[in-house]
């Protein structure tokens, strides 16, 4: 299947965030108190919310989802582009309570509220990198010629 640095590239950050995602619900399905000892963890979700989704996100809405659209998959690329705007919706309300969780300083209501923040998100965050791994990595493999495929590859390792 996925034969495209690109689509490689973006799988491999798939299952690294599909992994960390799999810890972080753990934790807080597990954790109805905040422990100091998870604040390693939700900081490795800090960094994930902070740099990589808008990385990720904006590298796809710029370079794939018109090549999507102009070679039919409009209609999907919209769909994965809505989900994009809701899961940056979740990080923005997530991320400060997370911050606070990963220095140490969160209190029982923050972590409240911390909790089902961070449990919508990994159920939102699983399902769109489902859905591309079924739909976007394939169609790259036609989408990109092995040029633009290799440019994009080194512009998004240099991002």
């Amino acid at each position: 299947m996925n034969s495209s640095q690109v689509s490689r590239m973006l799988d491999d950050e798939h299952r690294a965030n599909i992994a960390l995602l799999g810890q972080i619900e753990q934790l807080l399905s597990r954790s109805p108190r905040y422990d100091p000892a998870c604040a390693g963890l939700i900081g490795q979700l800090v960094r994930l919310l902070e740099n990589d989704v808008d990385r990720h996100f904006a590298f796809e809405e710029e370079q794939l989802f018109p090549r999507m659209a102009e070679g039919g998959d409009g209609g999907m690329a919209s769909l994965l582009q809505e989900e994009h705007d809701a899961i940056r919706e979740v990080c923005a309300e997530l991320l400060p309570a997370a911050r606070q969780a990963a220095q140490g300083g969160i209190d029982e209501a923050g972590w409240s509220a911390l909790r089902p923040l961070g449990m919508e998100l990994v159920e939102r965050q699983v399902a769109h990198i489902q859905k591309e791994t079924m739909a976007l990595l394939p169609l790259l493999d036609d989408l990109l010629d092995e040029e633009s495929d290799r440019e994009l590859a080194f512009a998004y390792s240099a991002a």
